[in-house]
């Protein structure tokens, strides 16, 4: 079984609760599913569950660089050369990154809005970045973009292989 959950902001990847954040146990009431990788508490959008060991191991593990896509609402306006260097990879603190997919989109119109909102400057404009990669280090599109002087503002996954968020309102989930 796999179900495509679309994860709201501030809720756990996880059954359990770690003190007062809200899970996944509050949305979803499929017994026996596990999380195929993690979404951060701070983040939105496609999260996969799975009852298939092998299936999630295929789904999360490195190993087998399964394309996930997120769309990052980023602070300022993303020049060539940090979108260049997105796509060709950057050095981190725990190392360089694969290239990654990267470019500048229009705001999503399906876009869901987002309690609470994110700050907003009104001397600082915001830009929506396209991003795919094919790692799943811990907060690794925010470190990126921070990296280019673009500090993450809102993040939502898309997709993940194959399957994406496409239909599922936040906080809903279906099996496939």
């Amino acid at each position: 079984m796999l179900v495509l959950f679309n994860k709201p902001f501030g809720v756990l990847s996880q059954f359990t609760s770690d003190g007062g954040h809200p899970t996944l146990a509050s949305y979803i009431d499929v017994p026996n599913v596990y999380a195929a990788g993690r979404l951060d508490r701070d983040s939105e959008g496609l999260l996969l569950l799975t009852d298939d060991g092998a299936l999630q191991a295929k789904i999360a593990h490195p190993k087998f660089k399964k394309p996930k896509t997120y769309l990052a609402q980023v602070e300022g306006s993303p020049n060539t050369a940090a979108l260049t260097a997105l796509q060709n990879g950057v050095t981190l603190k725990d190392g360089p990154t694969r290239p990654a997919k990267a470019r500048i989109v229009p705001e999503p119109d399906w876009l869901w809005p987002r309690d609470p909102p994110i700050r907003v400057r009104k001397a600082i404009p915001d830009t929506w970045i396209e991003l795919t990669i094919t790692e799943g280090r811990n907060r690794q599109v925010r470190r990126m973009t921070a990296h280019v002087g673009h500090p993450t503002l809102r993040l939502i996954r898309a997709s993940v292989g194959e399957w994406s968020v496409d239909g599922l309102a936040s906080g809903t989930w279906r099996s496939v």
